[in-house]
């Protein structure tokens, strides 16, 4: 198991971006949490097996979502603990 965050840059903020993933992450065996940060980016910290990460995070690429997103950063997060689920959370 690993847990890794990603930084999501473009018009991600306003077009229901949170939501879907929220939405997209109930087909994956995943826990985290996403969320908007004041500079305009949305976080989404993720937990799982790398290949469940690596599948959801192609999948949200290839959903209505991926033309909102310009850039992508991805950095490995110490495994989240206590996380129950998936979770829209204010910064």
């Amino acid at each position: 198991m690993i847990a890794r965050q990603y930084l999501f840059s473009g018009r991600v903020q306003g077009v229901g971006f949170r939501y879907q993933t929220k939405q997209l992450a109930k087909g994956f065996d995943v826990l985290g949490s996403v969320c908007n940060l004041p500079d305009g980016r949305v976080e989404l910290q993720i937990m799982g097996d790398e290949e469940e990460i690596d599948e959801f995070i192609q999948e949200l690429h290839d959903s209505p979502l991926g033309h909102h997103i310009q850039e992508q950063e991805e950095r490995p997060l110490p495994l989240l603990e206590g996380v129950q689920g998936f979770s829209i959370r204010e910064a």
